[in-house]
């Protein structure tokens, strides 16, 4: 999703997303907002009027475990449940494949 993201709190932008058929969702812009930044640990953001976004990162033995949660889903709202069930699915899926390229691309840039 293109983006003007900033690491700064309170910098809104918006995330151009995809459509979702299924869940009636059109795609297009989604406001968001930088809620809360610990320079490399953690990033919050609201994505939306509902639903809050964290990424948090853990050590763990050798390496670094990423925690993401996404929050403020309505369990009385037919149209919530389905986004949360397919959007928790793009975030098992979507996610590792996208870090897998992120990482192989800074291996490369560092010469690994």
């Amino acid at each position: 999703m293109p983006n003007d993201i900033k690491p700064v709190v309170g910098h809104r932008f918006e995330l151009l997303a995809d459509p979702v058929p299924a869940a009636g969702f059109a795609g297009g812009p989604v406001a968001c907002e930088v809620l809360a930044v610990e320079p490399e640990r953690l990033l919050s953001i609201s994505w939306g009027p509902e639903w809050t976004v964290t990424w948090r990162l853990e050590p763990e033995g050798r390496g670094t475990r990423l925690f993401l949660s996404h929050e403020g889903f309505d369990p009385d709202d037919e149209f919530q449940r389905m986004s949360r069930r397919i959007m928790g699915g793009g975030w098992r899926t979507g996610v590792p494949k996208a870090l897998a390229r992120v990482l192989a691309d800074m291996g490369d840039a560092i010469g690994q």
